[in-house]
């Protein structure tokens, strides 16, 4: 009977944390991953009910799932366009992948390891991070207290 109230107790918190984590606008998830993240909630609700650390069996098993995963689009697909890097979790393009890879759990060492990414893949496409830097400099940013832009002295002397 114990066990029996355990697991009602661990499919109703299980529902109520995905409810919680659903109601944050900041998630956005399709209605075909909803199942899988109840799942994965109730899993872990069952895990911790039944006091298993998680360093055992089932961080072997997080690392056989991880060779399960397959990305929506090749990496080669992926860098194709300067302007925007194409996600491998969901084949979108996104100007930077950090915000993208947080909803989902992942943070952008995780998303290099679980598809196998070389340690300098980028996060940031590389159109957008020349226009932040042209913006940065354009206001100064990076230079010491009192030191002059090296575009006004260039300018000045032809002149």
């Amino acid at each position: 009977m114990v066990t029996e109230e355990t697991s009602l107790n661990a499919v109703e918190l299980a529902t109520e944390l995905t409810i919680a984590w659903l109601s944050n606008q900041n998630n956005r998830v399709s209605a075909d991953e909803v199942p899988a993240f109840l799942r994965t909630m109730h899993a872990t609700v069952n895990e911790l009910a039944t006091g298993s650390s998680g360093t055992g069996s089932a961080a072997g098993e997080d690392a056989a799932s991880g060779e399960d995963f397959t990305p929506a689009v090749t990496v080669r697909k992926s860098l194709a366009s300067k302007d925007h890097l194409i996600s491998l979790i969901d084949g979108k393009p996104y100007k930077t992948l950090r915000r993208h890879l947080s909803t989902h759990g992942l943070s952008p060492e995780d998303y290099r390891q679980r598809y196998n990414l070389k340690t300098d893949y980028p996060m940031v496409a590389e159109n957008y991070s020349i226009a932040r830097r042209e913006m940065a400099k354009k206001i100064g940013l990076g230079r010491k207290p009192g030191q002059k832009p090296a575009g006004r002295k260039a300018a000045s002397k032809p002149a």
